[in-house]
Order: structure tokens, then sequence, then C-alpha cells
């Protein structure tokens, strides 16, 4: 089948993509308020999520809003790769960027990875060359989020080749993300509402506990987590739909110990699996691979990619996700007998700070070990694990066991 056909063996009824649409429009954005009138949406949509992009355009309408829609198309990668040049994998067009970034209020983007695989013959230098090109667009973003001026959000578009991987059908597949995001109720932005207030019920607890730092346990992880001044731990259905974690962007330096992940990551148009990371002082000193070792080290190599920038935790009785879905979005908040736990590499999330972040500045926020990064990759482990937190005066609780907070 030629890369630019598309073939929908099955897809989601018109009824189920309008309430996603909403879903995303009206509560994801805006801080789970929705757009407001005469606010700019711009929508992200590879091309094979058509049937969505269209609801989404419908969705921003009437609510009042302006859809800037992006339609992107899929299986350009490689070519792209095989042909730029080292200027033409830098080209960044500023002015270009930096008006569009101006105009935008919110932003929805799409993942709709057809071809998983697509770049796992290209040199990871090349693809992180072009990513690293783009870090200034992705630091006025940030900027204009912290002055609370811009929201985003992501969702997942079910594609045959994500499935087939996870061993499900299309169809099965496609159930998995209806599911997840209340889909299958009458009302699921009730239902988000529902689950935010019992995330917030959980974060209450923990930003009341004025914690030092976390003890991670288990047979696949003997780790120390500093969490620093400051810090707030977030999380609650919005910037990501499906999102049932709770996490927090951790002091950098503080972070010791080991870790095994037993669930692969598919970034870059490639796959790492088996991978195992020791810190010592908060920096990677050692880093394998079963699959993706080149990949690996060359992430680790981009600026401050060898630092933490955030620490996450599921509770496994909010998530209603019950298969992986070889998707960061939906493998990062998997439910399951344990929960799962993840960690970033690479930046971190000011939104975590515990103040008015439009207030700080740069070097305040290295000062309080907030990792700045072009890199952020989660990578998931859904192995069993306790953790402890160690309180500022001395005193250690239990937060998390078997997959649950413990608060």
């Amino acid at each position: 089948m030629s890369t630019f056909q598309v073939n929908h063996p099955f897809l989601p009824s018109t009824e189920i993509l309008k309430k996603y649409a909403e879903l995303l429009v009206n509560f994801a954005l805006g801080d789970d308020e929705g757009i407001k009138t005469g606010e700019v949406v711009e929508l992200v949509v590879p091309d094979v999520a058509k049937a969505l992009a269209l609801q989404l355009q419908n969705s921003v309408l009437k609510a009042g809003g302006h859809p800037l829609l992006r339609l992107l198309p899929t299986g350009f990668d490689q070519h792209f790769f095989e042909l730029a040049d080292p200027q033409q994998l830098q080209f960044f067009p500023d002015r270009y960027i930096k008006s569009r970034i101006e105009l935008i209020d919110h932003q929805i983007g799409i993942i709709a990875d057809v071809n998983p695989f697509e770049l796992i013959n290209t040199d990871p230098e090349k693809i992180l060359l072009s990513r690293d090109s783009k870090q200034k667009a992705r630091e006025w973003l940030i900027d204009k989020e912290t002055q609370g001026k811009f929201t985003w959000t992501l969702a997942l578009w079910g594609v045959q080749a994500k499935a087939s991987i996870v061993g499900l059908s299309l169809e099965e597949y496609w159930q998995q993300i209806i599911n997840a995001c209340f889909l299958d109720q009458s009302d699921p932005i009730a239902q988000w509402r529902r689950v935010k207030d019992l995330q917030l019920t959980i974060r209450k607890k923990l930003n009341q506990l004025k914690i030092d730092r976390l003890i991670i346990k288990g047979s696949h992880v003997d780790l120390v987590v500093k969490l620093g001044s400051e810090r707030a731990w977030k999380g609650g259905a919005d910037r990501n739909i499906p999102s049932f974690e709770l996490f927090t962007s951790p002091d950098w330096r503080g972070t010791e110990g080991w870790i095994e992940f037993n669930q692969p990551v598919y970034r870059y148009g490639n796959h790492m699996d088996g991978v195992k990371l020791e810190f010592h002082q908060g920096v990677v000193t050692k880093a394998k691979a079963k699959q993706g070792q080149k990949l690996l080290d060359q992430m680790l190599k981009s600026s401050n990619a060898n630092k933490i920038g955030e620490f996450s935790l599921t509770d496994s009785r909010l998530s209603r996700i019950t298969h992986l879905m070889a998707e960061t979005l939906y493998d990062e908040n998997i439910g399951g007998p344990f929960g799962n736990m993840h960690l970033a590499i690479g930046s971190a999330y000011r939104d975590c700070y515990d103040g008015d972040a439009s207030q700080v500045s740069r070097a305040e926020w290295k000062k309080m070990g907030y990792n700045e990064s072009p890199e952020h990759t989660d990578i998931v482990s859904t192995e069993d694990r306790t953790v402890s937190a160690i309180l500022m005066d001395g005193s250690e609780l239990m937060i998390y066991s078997d997959g649950k907070y413990v608060l």
C-alpha cells in the first residue's frame, strides 16, 4: 500500500468523534474551563485523523473561537532526513514561528504515529539536530504558558501500526481510547471533573506533606529523588487527555540510585527497550538499553538530557487504561495491578513551582534545580514498587504501595 493511501478498517462513529472534540475544546483547554469567544485555537492534526480534525474545527467554531488548522502529512519524515543537509536540518523560520505563537491562545495536538519505526535506520544525530533547531519555539510557548496566556492538550488517534504492536485489533485499540476518555459515557466532561476532584484530593495531601525527598524501592528500582523547595504536585486531566497521573518536577541535583524500565519507548520514529539508568549527584552516569542503545546515547548527549525533569505516579484505581498502547500518552497513565511510575529525562515543568511562575527568572529556575533541556522523554515502569517520603522534619511516611497512593 502506498504511504499516501489511508485505509480505515475501523473508524469511530461520528457521535464518538464529536464527544472527543467537545472534550478537548471545552474541557482540556483553558485549564478545564474550555476556550473563550474570540480565542485562536491551533489544531495540529496528522492527515490520517482528518475525521477528527473536522469535529475539532466544528467544536471550536461552536464555542466562538477561531480554528487554525495544520493538517500534517504522514510518511514524509524518512524522505526529509534522507535528503536534508545540516543547514536544512537546522533551518528555523524565526519570524514565521514567532508570529504564529503570538497569534494562538491554545493548541490541540493529535498523535497518530502510522509508522512507529519510520526513522529506525536514520542517524539519531540528524533527528536530534532537527529537534534542537526548534528549541526556541518551545521556549516561546513555555514562556507564554507561564504567563497564563496559552494552554495546550494532547490526544491520541488510533492507528493500525500501534494496535499491531500491542496485539490488538484496531477496533480494540480504539475501544481503549474510548474507555480511557469516557467517550462511552453520555457526558465525558462530567466524568473527567469527577476524576479531577479525586486527583485534587490526593494532590492536596501530597502538597501538605512538606516532602524533602522520595525513596523508591522495588526489585527493579532503588532510587532517591529530591523534590526541592517550593515544589507542587500537579495532575488533574487537562494538559493530556487522558491523564490519571500525578507528577512533579524535582530538583535534579538530588537524584541518586538506579532504575530499570520494563516498558518500551517509541520516540523519534525509533524504539528503545529494556532501559536502565544509574544516577549519581543528579546526573546519569550509566545508561543501558537492550534495544535502541544508539538513540539513548545520542539523546543523553543533548544539553541537560542526562538529568530528570519529571517524576510521576499513577494510582491504579483512577485509570481506565487496561492495556499497553505503545504510546507514552497512554502507557504513562496505565492502571494494572501496580499502577505505573515514570521518569522524564530532560526538561522540567515550570507549573510545578508552588508560586507565581511568571515572576521567576531563568537564573532563579536554574538555582532551584528545575532542569532545562530540548529533550523531554518519558520512560515507564509498571513493576511493583513502594514510594516513601522523607519529610522536612526527618520523619518517613509511606505514600504509595501496591499501585495506589496510601495517604
